[in-house]
């Protein structure tokens, strides 16, 4: 059934994961709004109920039936009736939910993004008309490799910057295995940005907002940039991942491959972060620092609540990977998706920044937005990585 339900014959029964993560509002959303007559299913802990249910009232299109309960436990923490559900149902897996943060201990990345993941994996195996898995991996589970990565390499012996890394590497290679029996599709996203045309990201992280904090921060100078910048800073906005998903999952042809979904022509970091000084009307030093003493400035005390999101992600400045997306060009071609180079929606995210930023600073029972690092939310919105 499910090729014809793919070429428009059916409405899809959808179950996600990540909700309500940022990239899971937007792809909900979208997938209500393409198939007005489908059902969704969203997976949401506890504690982001009053959230997922305040989004889910305003979702346009198919409804939205959310289901409390968490990927780390055993049948997903549903109820037998919930599970059996979900089993007779689903035509569709989108499996979001990760922590992505860079500095959280090994035990919980592992327990969430690959026990999640083979939880989930049990799921799918037990849907009688699966007609996808999808799942959200990262371009880098590459780790420490450099030079040009294809999409159909994982494992290349390469070593790990934390335990983000190795565990959606983990995570990757048993959905990879999964294939052999699953109709499986991976996505992975370079460090996903704001929206090409709002500028609209929830937090600030990443290589990316790195360079917008140093460059707009209340210092009168701006800060050198980590490293020498010659490496590629490959961002893709949230409106891309979005759709490019979407299309693909309804692809025949990308059952059992792998999609980098990344900009295919990145600028230089240095390249970046002087369009971002010049949004600013600041100019960037002209010397650089090393990558090592620019971590041990952000500690300074006067830099360290701006910069103590940012400071995990200096590393990714300056790794000279370049992202292959062969096989993602191939399958959009003729569908009008592709990704929007950063220089055409950059003022929309600095904007969005600086504004995020004056608001919080004049609302004085607001905190500062630069002030925190990420919340220990379970979905790979920025994987930033």
């Amino acid at each position: 059934m499910s090729e014809t339900r793919k070429k428009g014959g059916g409405a899809g029964t959808y179950f996600i994961t990540g909700y309500p993560g940022f990239i899971g509002k937007r792809l909900v959303e979208h997938i209500a709004r393409e198939d007005p007559k489908g059902h969704i299913y969203a997976l949401v802990q506890p504690k982001h109920l009053k959230e997922a249910q305040k989004h889910a009232a305003r979702v346009k299109g198919a409804p939205v039936e959310l289901l409390t309960g968490d990927v780390v436990d055993m049948h997903l923490g549903l109820s037998g009736e919930e599970y059996q559900r979900l089993c007779e149902r689903v035509t569709d897996m989108f499996h979001l939910a990760a922590v992505a943060q860079l500095g959280v201990p090994k035990e919980t990345a592992w327990r969430v993004n690959v026990d999640g993941t083979r939880n989930m994996l049990e799921l799918a195996r037990d849907c009688a008309h699966l007609s996808r898995f999808n799942h959200f991996s990262t371009c880098y589970v590459s780790g420490d490799r450099v030079g040009v990565i294809a999409e159909d390499e994982l494992d290349r012996g390469q070593a790990f910057r934390n335990s983000y890394e190795e565990t959606k590497f983990q995570a990757e290679r048993l959905v990879q295995r999964a294939g052999a029996t699953l109709p499986i599709t991976v996505f992975r996203p370079s460090s996903v940005v704001g929206d090409s045309r709002t500028g609209e990201i929830d937090k600030f992280e990443g290589p990316y907002y790195l360079g917008i904090l140093l460059v707009t921060s209340p210092l009168v100078v701006p800060l050198p940039l980590p490293g020498n910048g010659v490496a590629p800073l490959n961002v893709v906005p949230v409106d891309y991942v979005v759709e490019a998903v979407w299309r693909l999952s309804r692809d025949a042809r990308a059952v059992g491959r792998t999609f980098h979904l990344v900009d295919p022509n990145p600028m230089s970091a240095r390249r970046v972060y002087e369009l971002i000084a010049e949004k600013a009307n600041k100019k960037l030093p002209r010397f650089n620092l090393s990558a090592r003493a620019a971590d041990v400035m952000l500690r300074l005390p006067v830099l360290e609540k701006l910069a103590r999101p940012q400071r995990a992600a200096i590393s990714y400045v300056n790794h000279l990977a370049i992202y292959n997306c062969h096989n993602t060009l191939d399958l959009l071609d003729g569908t009008g998706v592709r990704c929007p180079p950063l220089a055409a929606y950059l003022d929309q995210l600095v904007s969005y920044v600086r504004e995020q930023y004056r608001k919080r600073r004049e609302g004085s029972e607001v905190e500062d937005p630069l002030d925190h690092g990420p919340s220990p939310e379970r979905e790979p919105r920025s994987t930033t990585p």
